[in-house]
């Protein structure tokens, strides 16, 4: 929890450290589903890249020449034990982890929407593995701080970051019901892929507002369903075959929600329908992805029979 010390005073970190010390007593209990992730973890850790690139689409922790072809075996067995790996890409030691997202291209349509990051404190909400956070690594702020609730994620990003070793990334084992507990702190906030899971989107956006220091930026992106009204879908059960997804907006939905949560300059800058092309199976994601979520017999539809996604991106300020 050291980088509490790069967060500003109005941090409130006793609650803070309540909560992590609760959360990692918890994780770190002799439990098979904990010791699942916790132990390749902690082996990964061994080693430490001479080379690192976070600059490009592929994310590169190591050569392959770095270590010998019997070591680079174990650590690709370790690596397999954080299946399903959902973002990326990654290469590690010369190993090619192919995620079921191609993270990269929806980077790229983030880009243009980032302001300057030296020296910036950085949220990225719901980080899952980091991908995003090696990335903004490359922009040199102060710290970049993903909120990572699972403990499959939490500790896969443990592992990747101990070899990497990047000393302005963090993460732990906090959700956005905890971004209350940082008034002020944030000078940009990633919230992506989050906001449909949220029973109250508007309380969400509200304290991710009051987390941003005065003329902080907050991204955006979200599942969504096309259309130009301002309307949110509320499915029954499930979206996509995806559980706990509550409202999902349409583009126009979410720019009032966040003019309604107290945001200003608030911009739609990109919106397209999802694809086989940027969410599928791998070797690394063996499941059911994006193509079993869709109604074969039309593409227009969900299997449930809803209006298929798309992703929508937009930027506001505080």
């Amino acid at each position: 929890m050291d980088y509490l010390d790069r967060l500003p005073a109005t941090v409130r970190r006793a609650d803070i450290e309540a909560v992590l010390r609760d959360r990692h007593q918890w994780a770190g209990q002799q439990k098979k589903g904990f010791l699942r992730y916790r132990r390749p973890a902690e082996f990964l850790a061994r080693f430490r890249a001479e080379n690192v690139d976070c600059s490009e689409g592929v994310v590169h922790i190591g050569h392959a020449d770095e270590v010998s072809p019997p070591i680079r075996q174990q650590i690709k067995d370790q690596l397999k034990a954080f299946m399903p790996w959902r973002k990326g890409p990654f290469s590690v030691f010369g190993i090619e982890i192919d995620a079921e997202w191609r993270s990269e291209r929806k980077w790229r349509r983030v880009l243009p929407a980032l302001p300057d990051l030296s020296g910036a404190v950085v949220a990225d909400i719901g980080c899952n593995n980091g991908y995003y956070l090696f990335r903004l690594s490359s922009h040199q702020p102060l710290l970049a701080l993903g909120f990572e609730p699972s403990v499959h994620h939490y500790f896969c990003f443990q592992a990747l970051n101990a070899m990497a070793g990047c000393t302005n990334l963090a993460a732990d084992l906090l959700g956005v019901e905890q971004i209350g507990l940082f008034p002020e702190t944030f000078d940009l906030v990633l919230l992506m892929g989050i906001i449909y899971h949220r029973s109250s989107p508007i309380d969400a956006l509200r304290d991710i507002n009051a987390a941003l220091k005065p003329g902080g930026r907050l991204i955006v992106e979200s599942q969504a369903i096309p259309g130009d009204d301002p309307i949110a879908l509320f499915p029954q059960k499930t979206y996509a075959k995806v559980p706990g997804t509550y409202f999902v907006p349409t583009g126009a939905c979410l720019v009032n929600w966040l003019r309604r949560a107290g945001f200003s300059a608030v911009e739609l800058f990109d919106a397209h329908p999802m694809s086989s092309a940027e969410q599928r199976r791998t070797e690394w994601m063996v499941f059911e992805s994006f193509e079993d979520f869709i109604d074969q017999s039309d593409p227009s539809k969900t299997v449930e029979g809803y209006p298929a996604p798309w992703r929508v991106f937009l930027s506001a300020e505080k």
